[in-house]
């Protein structure tokens, strides 16, 4: 479901106890270290308009998916304060641009700040963004995006804010991974 490899045909460790209509979650790039270097500069130093480049790989991707919005995570207000803008939401704009699929910004909303994500480990990950999110006009298919996947946390908790409200399918798509 995450696309992870299952090497033997083993169960994912990474999305075993996803619910069943959360996904296919998809990544265009490994994030090695010069996709790394890249998604940092992306991400926290000013270089929003990488996303014109990010997003026609992630095209393929959405593709399939027929009709469908692209709904970015939202930033915590302060964060996107201190960036000047959210990355996810620049790679959904650019997505949408090429595609012609909306972006609909209106309809994940984060609920409160929650402490940055990157040193914690995948348990405190889940713990931190446990009904963070507030999901609306949950009547139409959506396709989270985002600009990295690590260990799925913050994808599969918005999208438990849809699936309780209704909501069929939500598939995610992020540039690296």
């Amino acid at each position: 479901v995450c696309g992870e490899p299952a090497p033997l045909g083993l169960e994912c460790r990474v999305c075993a106890e996803w619910p069943p209509e959360f996904g296919p979650v998809r990544s265009a790039v490994r994030l090695d270290p010069v996709v790394r270097r890249l998604v940092h500069r992306f991400k926290y130093q000013g270089w929003w308009r990488l996303a014109q480049s990010f997003a026609p790989r992630m095209v393929p991707l959405v593709r399939a998916a027929g009709d469908v919005d692209l709904v970015p995570i939202p930033l915590a207000p302060r964060r996107q304060s201190a960036r000047g803008y959210n990355q996810a939401e620049q790679l959904a704009i650019a997505l949408g641009a090429i595609t012609g699929l909306p972006v609909r910004r209106d309809r994940l909303q984060r609920r409160w700040e929650t402490p940055t994500q990157t040193r914690l480990t995948p348990e405190g990950r889940r713990a931190n963004l446990a009904e963070a999110f507030a999901a609306t006009g949950c009547h139409r298919p959506a396709i989270l995006v985002d600009d990295v996947f690590t260990t799925g946390a913050t994808l599969c908790s918005a999208a438990a804010e849809w699936l309780d409200h209704g909501t069929e399918q939500v598939g995610a798509v992020t540039f690296a991974r």
